[in-house]
């Protein structure tokens, strides 16, 4: 058995009143990884939802139980149902995913291929050749392109949308760059800049993405302006004045495991020749 198919893959939902979205973002997930052949775990949490969306979830884990609920207690938070959900996860890869089917199940299996390939994280973007967005609100929209060309120039970085939650990370990518702070959907530029910023092995891809179909959306813009600010503040001054302590205890950190020394890159090596050898075969 080679290296890259021993990798577990532990996809991460953070679900807050999503009782109508929640089967239609499951079942379909689950249908891809078993089609794919991927050792998988759905980690779903329940972040103090009103509806029935925990009844939901009790009985897609009796259809499956690969699926994981895990319940919150207030106060609630996109960032914190997300922390959860990744102290909860056992899995070698994590991805994080939408409960109301706005990702694309095809582009889970694409990050852990992957991953599976060499990669320490993927990001996905909605803003390059080949990727695909529909009902994409147009005010949203003009924002996201606003905040994302800004750390784009700040950061010094070609990966144009930064601000997308759906990213996939090798597990101790996750723990290197942790403990994490956000409580709300400034998590996901916490997560993204901080593994930029440690020089990580990254790839982006496009992927597809709609807008949700049902009930509305979590993120308020007005309320988050100042969250995103106070974790980018965060992220650049590291960057720029201890960025060097961050990258020596992440090389510190992967040398002890085993995953940073000749050994990891050897190992690396040999997934990404695997491959392609698959590929080609």
């Amino acid at each position: 058995m080679n290296r890259a198919a021993r990798l577990t893959l532990s996809v991460v939902i953070p679900a807050h009143n999503e009782e109508k979205n929640i089967p239609g973002s499951l079942r379909p997930l689950w249908v891809r990884l078993d089609e794919a052949g991927i050792d998988y775990e759905l980690v779903v949490v329940n972040d103090n939802s009103a509806d029935g969306t925990g009844a939901v979830l009790d009985a897609l884990a009796e259809e499956n139980p690969r699926v994981r609920r895990v319940d919150r207690t207030p106060p609630r938070g996109f960032g914190r149902a997300i922390r959860a959900g990744l102290d909860a996860a056992s899995g070698d890869v994590v991805v994080i995913y939408m409960a109301d089917a706005s990702d694309d199940p095809g582009d889970v299996v694409m990050y852990y291929n992957e991953i599976c390939n060499g990669y320490d994280c993927v990001f996905g973007s909605r803003f390059m050749k080949g990727s695909r967005t529909s009902n994409y609100p147009w005010f949203k929209l003009m924002v996201n392109r606003l905040v994302n060309t800004m750390m784009r120039l700040l950061f010094w970085t070609r990966f144009n949308d930064l601000t997308n939650s759906f990213k996939a990370f090798r597990s101790h990518v996750l723990r290197e760059c942790g403990p994490y702070r956000a409580s709300h959907f400034n998590i996901t530029i916490e997560l993204s800049l901080s593994a930029l910023i440690r020089n990580y092995n990254i790839l982006q891809v496009p992927i597809s993405w709609q807008g949700r179909t049902w009930g509305s959306s979590n993120l308020h813009l007005q309320e988050m302006g100042r969250r995103y600010l106070s974790t980018l503040i965060k992220i650049y001054f590291e960057k720029i004045l201890i960025r060097d302590d961050l990258i020596a205890e992440t090389l510190a950190h992967r040398q002890q495991v085993g995953g940073g020394g000749l050994e990891g890159r050897i190992d690396r090596l040999e997934e990404r020749v695997e491959a392609l050898e698959r590929q080609g075969g």
